[in-house]
């Protein structure tokens, strides 16, 4: 790793602007689909049983189809991570929305506000902590999934680890496997330090049990 140190740091940049990019649509889009089923239940259950489907396919079969349909490169990766995470992102938002007390909810109405304010005043801040959980989870998946990405011509940390494996190469392979663990550690660091920023200290405590709470809703729902 040491004789190729500007190689490794081209690729952990290359890798942190794809994750870094991935994540910021996979969000959007996670974010709103999940405001949108917690408003249309009856869309709640296709949702999330479509986005569980696409979850469970192995990532680098989902990568490679891809290839067929959008060719090699940046485009088809991005759409295979911001596909691949939408299971944590869309269950999460939609958790955080409707587990919000119906007693907080009556108030809001009472003071006369209308479902555009309940939702951006209420909802939404009292659902920030699940959110937010599924925001870092779907970090780490992002960066851990893009070294797959090297496959179809991406680029990243994963080009060392297929040149690696190619070549029997063990000190490439960790050259390209051990910055790609360092970037989701700072990844998940990082938004944990914007979480601390945005969430309330007396909400802070709903962020640690928002993985599994989406999992046991998402269950309920898609039974």
């Amino acid at each position: 790793m040491a004789r190729h140190w500007d190689r490794v740091l081209g690729y952990t940049w290359e890798h942190a602007r794809l994750s870094l990019l991935g994540l910021a649509i996979a969000t959007v889009v996670g974010v709103l689909l999940g405001v949108l089923i917690s408003h249309r239940r009856g869309l709640a259950g296709p949702v999330l049983w479509l986005a569980n489907v696409i979850y469970t396919i192995p990532s680098i079969a989902l990568f490679g189809l891809m290839i067929p349909l959008l060719g090699i490169g940046t485009v088809p990766a991005l759409v295979a991570l911001v596909l691949y995470v939408q299971l944590v992102l869309i269950r999460n938002t939609y958790v955080g929305i409707t587990g919000v007390d119906a007693s907080l909810l009556e108030a809001a109405r009472g003071m006369g506000m209308t479902p555009a304010q309940v939702l951006w005043r209420v909802r939404l801040p009292l659902a920030l902590p699940v959110i937010l959980a599924g925001i870092r989870t779907a970090a780490v998946l992002m960066v851990g999934t893009a070294t797959i990405a090297a496959w179809i011509g991406a680029g990243g940390l994963g080009v060392l680890i297929v040149r690696g494996l190619g070549t029997t190469n063990v000190a490439m392979m960790l050259a390209g496997a051990i910055p790609s663990v360092l970037l989701a550690i700072l990844f998940d660091r990082l938004l944990g330090v914007l979480e601390g920023r945005l969430v309330s200290p007396g909400l802070r405590g709903g962020a640690g049990s928002g993985r599994q709470a989406g999992r046991e809703r998402a269950a309920e729902v898609t039974a």
